[in-house]
């Protein structure tokens, strides 16, 4: 009996190890497939965009937040994922010679407020308070979805200001002011409470520079326009407005945002090499110390979209693909038409927003097979022992 029972233990021990070093496998091979540039990749885009003016003669920043809003959403950003701050009071407004519109040039070419847009703090809830209880996730548990930031340590977050502010702080429809210090706190509770994969913080006021000085969390890119003692300027006056009706800083970052799409490789290096002091009379700054990879190799959509990469690839690849999708249980890959080529393309749409560049690598990957064999043969080859030996 003792003999039968250790074999019995032994042939267990063994099948047990087998299925073990399968599924540490498969967590390997998913592991490997979300990274990205030598860093754990992110799976989800998040938009924060503040206006903290209020008043008509502030038309401009209103301009600003949603020129940005607008293109984040045209590249890939669900409004399920952007969170707007805006006073909402210009667009019908008495002295709005143009109701229900916002316009960020004179040519009066886009309505920026449009028919689709979603604010989800508006007017007298644009306030310090919320914004921060915003960032960290301290808000009351009867706070609706829709203004909750409900990201995770794989998500990209883009935070976007504009408003009135100076050195080291920004005004909150002249009734109060956030700190650097704030935000900077703000980001740290963030990050240890795992909220965030990677931030890119981008401000335009007058020394804005001056707002992300006091960082001091990892993974963060920030973006200013204008250096300590500088104030930041309009740029398009609309005569029939009345007021200007965009910043420089803003209006270049849009403009440039305008030539890419969503499967851009444009990076953010080719923009930050856009800021020009003559356009923008301005000195703009950049703050890569806290940031872990090199901006040159940072997609632009790495945080203003929300995209899933397309790769061509052969039939068999397909299979493989499929089959290395089917064990994670996280992708669902399908297949379209290239209306370019004529070929078959590839979408998955993997762990929220990852590409599928690598999952014909890892179906090709033949070692877990050899594994798979060799966990066989170690089995029946002990089995066969312990029948001889006991």
């Amino acid at each position: 009996m003792v003999f039968h029972f250790l074999r019995r233990l032994i042939l267990f021990t063994l099948f047990y190890s087998f299925v073990a070093a399968q599924t540490q496998d498969q967590v390997n091979a998913a592991s490997k497939f979300l990274q990205k540039d030598g860093v754990q990749g992110h799976t989800n885009n998040w938009a924060v965009l503040v206006c903290s003016s209020r008043y008509w003669f502030n038309y401009r920043h209103m301009a600003n937040t949603l020129g940005m809003y607008r293109t984040v959403k045209r590249l890939g950003i669900p409004d399920s994922n952007i969170i707007v701050m805006l006073a909402d009071d210009v667009s019908c407004n008495a002295r709005n010679k143009f109701p229900a519109t916002v316009y960020s040039n004179n040519r009066r070419s886009i309505d920026l407020y449009g028919e689709n847009i979603e604010v989800d703090y508006r007017g007298y809830e644009v306030t310090v308070e919320n914004f921060l209880r915003l960032l960290t996730g301290r808000v009351d548990p009867s706070l609706p979805r829709s203004k909750r930031l409900l990201t995770d340590e794989k998500s990209n977050i883009f935070v976007y200001m504009t408003g009135h502010g100076g050195d080291e702080f920004l005004k909150f429809q002249d009734n109060e002011e956030i700190s650097a210090f704030d935000i900077a706190d703000a980001f740290e509770q963030m990050w240890q409470k795992k909220r965030y994969h990677e931030i890119f913080f981008m401000i335009d006021t007058c020394q804005a520079n001056t707002m992300y000085s006091k960082f001091y969390s990892p993974n963060i890119l920030a973006t200013g326009s204008s250096k300590l003692g500088e104030s930041s300027y309009s740029h398009d006056h609309d005569s029939d407005v009345g007021v200007a009706v965009i910043d420089r800083f803003t209006h270049l970052v849009l403009s440039h945002l305008e030539g890419i799409n969503k499967t851009s490789q444009a990076t953010m290096q080719q923009l930050f090499d856009a800021y020009n002091f003559d356009h923008l009379r301005s000195t703009a700054g950049v703050r890569t110390d806290l940031f872990q990879r090199d901006p040159s190799k940072v997609l632009l959509t790495d945080f203003f979209g929300g995209v899933a990469q397309a790769e061509v690839v052969q039939s068999d690849d397909v299979d493989d693909a499929r089959d290395f999708a089917r064990l994670a249980s996280s992708a669902k890959p399908s297949v379209v038409a290239d209306s370019q080529s004529g070929k078959q393309q590839k979408v998955s749409t993997t762990w929220m927003e990852m590409g599928s560049d690598r999952l014909g690598e890892l179906g090709r990957n033949s070692y877990g097979l050899s594994r798979v064999w060799a966990s066989v043969g170690l089995i029946f080859g002990t089995y066969a022992v312990t029948r001889f030996l006991f």
